[in-house]
């Protein structure tokens, strides 16, 4: 069922919103939010795989360098921008800016989230790390939060670098 469009019977039109165009940095309780809700679910996943009858999840080296490789990545996109928009002074191409600008937030979420996941599951083998696969399993986890950790960070550098001077227009 489609409607035509009549501005005169839509009563929010009247109000228009002021849109200065400002869009917030990621909120430290989003992050700690999102950390928190993965630590859980990390914390969780040994207890729960074990309930179910079987056998807790390897994390693997594969992982690990992938998000050392992202967050090089996201660092790298973060020195660039910053260079080319702050010391330079040099403009960049408005879908750019805010393609570089949901990246860094869409990043800054999900690190956090998995910094959590792989922090909470290495905490889940604590006391448990007598075999050689346990502690193997909580250094993978620990070296996999870490490099969370560092694609949150350098998505937040992004996410600064993004930002636009006062005198701009």
């Amino acid at each position: 069922m489609s409607r035509q469009f009549d501005p005169e019977e839509d009563d929010d039109l009247e109000e228009e919103p002021d849109q200065q165009g400002h869009i917030r940095n990621t909120s430290p309780g989003a992050l700690i939010g999102f950390a928190l809700t993965g630590l859980v679910l990390g914390w969780a996943l040994r207890p729960v795989s074990m309930g179910l009858g079987g056998v807790a999840p390897t994390v693997g080296w594969l992982p690990v360098f992938a998000l050392f490789f992202v967050a090089a990545i996201v660092g790298g996109v973060a020195w660039s921008t910053y260079r080319t928009l702050q010391r330079r002074g040099e403009r960049i191409a408005p879908h750019q800016a805010v393609n570089r600008l949901v990246l860094a937030k869409a990043c800054a979420l999900a690190g956090a989230f998995f910094a959590g996941g792989y922090f909470g599951y290495a905490l889940s083998w604590m006391g448990h790390t007598d075999a050689d696969l346990a502690k193997l399993r909580v250094v993978q986890s620990v070296l996999a939060g870490l490099s969370s950790v560092l694609i949150v960070t350098g998505s937040l550098l992004l996410e600064r670098a993004c930002r636009v001077r006062q005198k701009d227009d």
